[in-house]
């Protein structure tokens, strides 16, 4: 971000040293701790731990940033033969670098939301585009971009041209890496801003002049309304990329207080994968002019790729875990991620399996950002390897070669279902497996993903092929400190994700078995949980919220009758079951 590159007009933001330059930086280091004699009547302040921290964490994110670049070149490869049209990119009228970069990246065909949106967006016009995960959309708004920045020779005198709004700071690292090679042979300065970033090393790339920014919405308000010189009164072009993704996760006021602070006169493209109410109130605020529309229909009467093989496994909550560990163990040569419902318990299952030599990656919503980065592409650039994480990584994003997508956890709804087992089975001959994990009370959740075109087949376990190891696995757990503290924290995550589910006449936590449960994390006794019965007003709407509307899901009371007397819930009359105290 901020000073250009002699010939890609890379920002000094996204300069990224190669592998061999922190070596090279290393060895004068000692040189410079000789140096001090020379100015020894001169205060000299020592550099604050923090700040050394800080500056060792930017490292690693630059280094994510070169990796996000490298990575991005991939992503035409995994591209579904589906979405594919028979136009060109040699057939728009766009500029020699482009044109280069492009040839270099090795896009030649134009996908269909490609061919649909480029040609009116370099025209001008602003857009509404419908368009799937996968389907080419960043291509769709960064050439347009580009281009638009080109033609009227936008300089980082100008400050900021056009941003770019993204849901997650992976999705954001993603869109980055592909703006750095397309601006590979322009003179555009570009950079990202995102959470978890050093917010006072981005103001001053921001203030030095940023063209093409990419940004996740929190921080983008946050330097909007507190960085001073960071000149946006110039913007051309406003992108919102997936907009239902960025409604649904709680920024609806933060995108109506950027829409607020930036320029009204520029051009708008947004984005989203499915129309809500929402996305359409953030539309008709977000454009004024009568945009164009342009989406892509689907011709295949499933919702899923047919090169996926999808399945489901009914299994009891004492079995889920031991099922688990028996397929990973099996599979350590392929790639793999699972899908975990709560932070907590990616945590746990992750540091359990590392201690039981089971080595797995994970990647959670609780991690530092450059932690999150580096594990992700660490994962996107392995041949084999184990990935466990929330839905943070569900959507959006182009992980290559993926083999198996385990729910561990139920999704929240179908479309969940279906952002997941998108990692797998990508590109036109690419195949995959996807493996779903239910409960016998929640067989129901079938119908709904059978209405919703995305049919499985029931897989079977043979009792004797599923590792017996519950015992040693509890007495683990209650030997090593951190590992018990962790189940306990992983077991009440669980059940708060559990009790928020929206599908409660399937999820419902108040026929959990708890016992059963306590023992998938190595637990012998069930720790006591309370759970939120009720709530009101702003409160219920900021802890749920509904898919439909692409806000918070509205609270439900969830009748499990959890109290500090009671840490098994409400049992039916007839419930028979004994639980140990």
């Amino acid at each position: 971000m901020g000073r250009k590159r002699s010939k890609s007009g890379e920002a000094s933001a996204a300069a990224v040293p190669s592998p061999s330059k922190p070596e090279q930086q290393a060895k004068p280091s000692p040189k410079r701790a000789e140096k001090p004699a020379k100015v020894e009547k001169e205060p000299q302040q020592p550099i604050p731990e923090k700040e050394q921290e800080q500056e060792a964490e930017d490292e690693e994110t630059e280094q994510a940033l070169a990796e996000a670049a490298a990575h991005s070149a991939s992503t035409g490869d995994g591209m579904d033969e589906r979405y594919f049209s028979t136009e060109e990119f040699a057939s728009l009228p766009l500029s020699e670098p482009t044109k280069k970069a492009l040839s270099e990246l090795g896009f030649k065909r134009m996908t269909k939301i490609q061919a649909q949106s480029i040609r009116p967006l370099l025209a001008g016009q602003d857009l509404l585009g419908a368009a799937k995960t996968g389907s080419g959309k960043t291509l769709s708004f960064l050439i347009p971009s580009v281009e638009l920045l080109h033609k009227v020779k936008f300089t980082s005198r100008k400050g900021t041209g056009c941003i770019v709004i993204s849901p997650t700071r992976e999705l954001a690292l993603q869109i980055y890496g592909v703006v750095r090679e397309i601006c590979k042979y322009h003179s555009q300065t570009h950079g990202i801003v995102m959470g978890g970033a050093n917010r006072r090393a981005e103001a001053e790339k921001l203030i030095k002049g940023v063209n093409i920014l990419i940004s996740t919405p929190g921080r983008l308000l946050d330097h909007l309304q507190n960085t001073k010189g960071f000149v946006y009164h110039n913007l051309q072009i406003l992108v919102i990329d997936e907009a239902d993704r960025i409604l649904s996760i709680g920024f609806e006021e933060e995108m109506r207080q950027i829409i607020k602070c930036i320029p009204k006169e520029r051009q708008t493209m947004l984005f989203s994968a499915t129309q809500t109410k929402k996305v359409e109130d953030l539309a008709r605020l977000s454009i004024k002019d009568k945009p164009v529309y342009v989406g892509v229909e689907e011709e295949d009467s499933k919702a899923t790729v047919s090169t996926l093989e999808q399945g489901y496994v009914v299994t009891p909550s004492e079995k889920r875990f031991l099922l688990l560990f028996t397929f990973l163990k099996k599979n350590l040569k392929k790639k793999v991620m699972v899908f975990f419902s709560s932070c907590s318990a990616v945590k746990f299952y992750g540091e359990l399996l590392n201690y039981i030599d089971i080595p797995v990656l994970d990647i959670h919503g609780k991690q530092k950002q450059n932690k999150r980065t580096t594990t992700f592409f660490q994962f996107c650039n392995a041949k084999s390897g184990i990935l466990l994480c929330t839905d943070v990584a569900a959507r959006g994003l182009d992980i290559p070669a993926v083999d198996w997508i385990i729910q561990f956890d139920p999704p929240d709804d179908p479309r969940e279902y279906i952002h997941r087992v998108g990692r797998t089975a990508r590109g036109a001959t690419g195949k995959g497996k996807a493996l779903l994990m239910l409960l016998p009370d929640e067989l129901m959740f079938l119908k709904y993903l059978k209405a919703s075109k995305v049919a499985l087949n029931e897989y079977e376990f043979p009792t004797s092929k599923i590792a017996n190891v519950e015992s040693q696995l509890m007495k683990l757990v209650e030997k090593v400190y951190y590992l018990h503290k962790s189940a306990k924290d992983a077991y009440r995550g669980y059940l708060l994700a559990y009790a928020s589910h929206s599908l409660k006449n399937i999820f419902d936590v108040s026929r959990l078995d708890l016992q059963a449960v306590a023992k998938s994390f190595g637990l012998q006794v069930p720790p006591k949980v309370t759970l939120p019965v009720k709530t009101t007003g702003k409160t219920a709407k900021r802890q749920r919220g509904d898919d439909d509307s692409g806000g918070k899901r509205k609270f439900q009371r969830s009748g499990h009758a959890f109290s500090a007397d009671n840490p098994y819930g409400k049992r039916d009359a007839s419930d028979k079951r004994q639980f140990m105290h």
